[in-house]
């Protein structure tokens, strides 16, 4: 057997691994491959940082919680509207911010559509947070295909609504966080409606609906394509874009545009023959008042005084905003209003040559009597140049606007004269100048009628005429002051109304009742007597949600036949008495003039069937705000109330009314009232108590005696005489001997003269006293009135000295 060879160590070495396994050892790496990572380890980094990025985020996610709004997202403008939807004025001075939060579905589609064409097109089919949006976004600006934010809308949404605009890491967390719960939490609809509520457009414009207002004029439901994509191109850029204030960027802004109505086409939103004919819509010029200018300053502070007076809302609600108000205004009745005073009265006045026309102030209101709703109202001449609404302030004497409810509450509670008569149109009473009232217990009361003119014997229809304030003065005693004052408060003045005594002086007018007030007591008397509170408000809402409004509740404040028989009486103002001024509306109406002590106000209350409206001149100090006579203003000696403020009433009443025919009162009247009786009564009744009116009486003359005082319209008697009587022959207070002249203040012998001066004259002589108030024509009847001889302090009323109309 041969000799085998014994393996040499190299052979050993090459045929065998050395390791005892058969395998030989990986070579060690060389050169740059030393320094690349094998794939066990990049897997286990990858690994490793999942799992920690996804711990990372559960912690997040749990950590960070969806915070309360932010105070800028929460705060908005309440919006107020005229009757027809048209916009009065938006207020933002409680907010400081411009904006309207609106549903979704007050957003047209072209504008919803428009915005996620501009902003994030995916909206609906990406997650809240979609990296690949950034992505998108990054390569759309690189390739100059127009910008796009990187965000999606949500993230915006919560950068706008939850957090602050500055760029930090800790916000961008926050904001992914809050992203990815909202998206969770909420609807992609609820989510679009807040971007839209929250993004800023420019020109002090938060949300898409105070944007539409701000740069169009119109809401948010109504915006085009057109006109919707030039609003998403201002999010991106909202300074840079508007193209009135910067022509400059046009150009940029008009690419945006197009960028933003080619994504509409191309998501299947706009129609390709549509986009093609679309034009670049200018938005208007921006407005810089505060909205607030001329009369719509008023009607705001007028609806928000009525909103919390009425417990609709609080003034923190009020503050907080977000309101859409719809008023009772009907603008073509508020421009009417504001164009009849102009004309009437403020482009009449010369400040510079005539200091009393510095004075002037004027108010109005006019409402519906059948709905109490108020249809318009003018505060003033500018709310900017004068805070002080002139319809709702409650500082001036209403004169003697208040008589007729005198009137109606005699009607009303069946009232007699003191000789037992009853009240009515037709009724005699004795119209003499500073005649004592007869039958209050409060005091002595001699009230002076205008210019100190005296009456005889006249009916309460013509007393009213030529407003005779001691004929009133003894109605509203014979009637009983404290029911007269019940009465006005059933039409509609306020309980609380200042100096609104229960004593004669209340039939002259001494409440300081505001240009509203008095409407609504007149709007009763034209709707039958019916009382229904008026009304500013139509419907408020709030996100298109409606507030509560307190229901309209009416009620028969005085019988109709007291309503009634008070318009008869006022109607024949405005034909033959001082407010003649008003038969320029070209319809029936109804209506009294007034003026307050010292003429510091002027005043005409009237209606038709349709539309009762209360119209005041009023004289303040502008530096003072001192109330002012108005002797001189307008270049003329007085302001009466048959003058502007009647002219006034008679051009607003007939543009109002334009073109609604003309409406006669049906009315239902006292029993005998239908028939007039003659003004005065003639002096041939011989005289039974001091030579009534001017025949002759035998025994003692005594205070009191029905219908004259101790000889007020003349007369004479013999016997011994007593408080204003004279000895036979002697002439006594105003009165004269058959045949004579009229005398003024008549003597007495062992007597005391108590009557007034200037009255009449017995049979044969000369009136001591003409009816009627000043010449007619131009500015009307100029009114009657006067108060004096004034109730002493303590006996329930204030002294009253000068003219009451």
């Amino acid at each position: 057997m041969p000799r085998t060879e014994a393996a040499t160590p190299e052979a050993a070495t090459a045929s065998g691994s050395g390791n005892g396994n058969g395998k030989g050892k990986k070579p060690k790496r060389t050169g740059w491959r030393r320094f690349v990572p094998g794939w066990r380890f990049v897997l286990g980094t990858v690994v490793v940082g999942a799992l920690l990025l996804i711990g990372l985020f559960f912690v997040g996610y749990s950590m960070v919680q969806i915070p309360p709004a932010n105070a800028l997202a929460t705060k908005q403008s309440n919006v107020y509207l005229y009757a027809d939807g048209s916009q009065l004025a938006r207020d933002t001075r409680d907010s400081q911010v411009n904006r309207e939060n609106v549903n979704l579905a007050e957003v047209s589609q072209a504008a919803q559509h428009a915005v996620l064409a501009a902003e994030d097109r995916d909206f609906y089919t990406e997650p809240a947070v979609d990296p690949k949006a950034m992505l998108r976004a990054g390569w759309n600006m690189a390739t100059g295909k127009g910008k796009q934010s990187g965000s999606t809308i949500t993230q915006q949404y919560v950068k706008n609504y939850y957090l602050a605009q500055e760029q930090t890491l800790t916000r961008k967390a926050k904001e992914f966080f809050i992203s990815v719960k909202l998206g969770r939490e909420k609807s992609k609809s609820e989510i679009l409606q807040g971007y839209l509520n929250t993004s800023f457009f420019g020109r002090g414009a938060y949300g898409i609906q105070a944007a539409a207002q701000a740069y169009y004029g119109k809401d948010a439901t109504k915006l085009d394509a057109a006109h919707a994509a030039y609003l998403a191109a201002l999010v991106n850029a909202p300074s840079e874009y508007d193209v009135v204030a910067h022509p400059e960027n046009k150009p940029a802004a008009v690419a945006r545009w197009n960028y933003v109505l080619d994504g509409m086409v191309k998501k299947g939103w706009l129609p390709q023959s549509e986009r093609t004919g679309l034009k670049f819509p200018m938005p208007k010029e921006q407005t810089i008042s505060t909205g607030l200018s001329g009369q719509r300053g008023y009607l705001v502070e007028a609806v928000k005084d009525y909103l919390t007076g009425h417990h609709i809302l609080t003034k923190e609600q009020m503050t907080r905003g977000g309101y859409r108000i719809t008023t009772t205004i009907q603008k073509d009745k508020q421009d009417d209003f504001v164009k009849a005073v102009d004309d009437q009265l403020i482009s009449k006045l010369d400040k510079k040559n005539r200091k009393a026309d510095t004075y002037v102030r004027a108010g109005g209101a006019s409402i519906d009597p059948k709905t109490g709703r108020v249809v318009a109202m003018y505060g003033g001449i500018d709310y900017l140049q004068q805070y002080t609404n002139g319809a709702t302030r409650g500082d001036f004497q209403v004169g003697s606007t208040f008589k007729p409810f005198v009137f109606t509450s005699a009607v009303q509670n069946g009232s007699t004269t003191q000789d037992g008569k009853p009240i009515s149109p037709n009724t005699y009473y004795d119209g003499t100048n500073k005649r004592p009232v007869q039958g209050w217990s409060g005091g002595s009361y001699a009230p002076e009628n205008e210019d100190q003119k005296s009456y005889q014997q006249i009916t309460v229809r013509k007393a009213t005429d030529l407003s005779v304030n001691s004929v009133y003065a003894q109605m509203a005693a014979d009637v009983g002051s404290d029911k007269v004052k019940k009465t006005a408060i059933d039409l509609g003045i306020p309980s609380d109304t200042p100096d609104m005594y229960p004593s004669p002086s209340i039939a002259l007018g001494t409440a300081n009742a505001s240009v509203l007030e008095m409407t609504e007591a007149y709007a009763t008397l034209a709707n039958h007597g019916r009382h229904g509170t008026y009304t500013l408000i139509d419907k408020v809402t709030k996100g298109g949600i409606p507030v509560t409004l307190p229901g309209g509740q009416s009620k028969q404040a005085v019988s109709r036949e007291a309503a009634d028989t008070t318009t008869s009486v006022l109607q024949s103002v405005v034909q033959t008495g001082t407010a003649m001024a008003a038969k320029a509306a070209g319809r029936p109406a109804a209506g009294k003039t007034g003026t307050a002590e010292r003429d510091t106000a002027a005043w005409f209350a009237g209606y038709t069937p349709d539309l009762a409206t209360v119209v005041a001149v009023m004289g303040q100090d502008p530096v003072t705000a001192q109330h002012q006579p108005l002797y001189g203003a307008l270049g003329q000696p007085r302001m009466n109330g048959g003058g502007p403020p009647t002219q006034i009433w008679a051009q607003y009443t007939k543009d109002a009314l334009s073109g609604k025919p003309a409406a006669a009162f049906d009315l239902d009247l006292q029993q005998g009232a239908e028939v007039e009786a003659p003004a005065t009564l003639a002096p041939t009744t011989p005289a039974t108590d001091a030579g009534q009116t001017g025949g002759t009486a035998t025994g003692t003359p005594s205070q009191g005696a029905t219908p004259g005082d101790g000889g007020q319209t003349g007369g004479a008697a013999t016997g011994t005489p007593t408080d204003g009587g004279a000895t036979a022959g002697t002439p006594a207070d105003g009165g004269a001997t058959t045949g004579g002249a009229p005398a003024t203040g008549g003597a007495t012998t062992g007597g005391t003269p108590g009557g007034a001066t200037g009255g009449g004259a017995a049979t044969g002589g000369t009136p001591g006293g003409a009816t009627g108030g000043d010449a007619t024509g131009g500015g009307g009847a100029a009114d009657s009135g006067g108060a004096g001889g004034g109730l002493p302090a303590g006996l329930g009323g204030p002294a009253l000295n000068g003219r009451r109309d």
